[in-house]
């Protein structure tokens, strides 16, 4: 039988003898193919990025010849949502990736024309309170 793994807007079909404990176990072939990071002495690695596993939890990680994915997941900041009725595993985006401008709630800085013509730079208006409109036809 097989479960599903649903990661960066694609679908993978992966043993379902890898989920265990809540956890998802791949073994190395599958852990490359469906994820393209590999298990190597370094860590876990993806082109020429290599990630250490932490010291003194390899166990939550690797086991044999399988990784826990999900777990890893975890570890990097991407949140992690298992369905086991539909044997079904969702992995998101990491969180970091949109931190960084959330945490300031400042928007970033453009420049757009106003009915007449008139360009408007948001920069020009910081300290100040600014509503903003916007529409689109789709």
């Amino acid at each position: 039988m097989l479960a599903t793994l649903l990661m960066n807007n694609e679908s993978h079909a992966v043993p379902r003898s890898a989920e265990r404990d809540d956890a998802l176990w791949l073994d190395t072939e599958t852990l490359e193919a469906t994820t393209g990071w590999t298990l190597k002495p370094a860590g876990v690695c993806r082109d020429e990025v290599c990630v250490p596993l932490p010291h003194g939890r390899e166990a939550e990680f690797v086991d044999s010849h399988r990784f826990n994915f999900a777990a890893f997941a975890q570890y990097m900041g991407q949140p992690v949502l298992h369905d086991g009725a539909s044997q079904t595993w969702a992995i998101g985006e990491a969180a970091e990736t949109r931190s960084s401008t959330l945490r300031s709630l400042d928007a970033p800085d453009f420049t757009l024309p106003d009915m007449a013509g008139v360009e408007h730079t948001l920069s020009d208006y910081r300290g100040r309170k600014v509503f903003l409109v916007s529409w689109a036809s789709w």
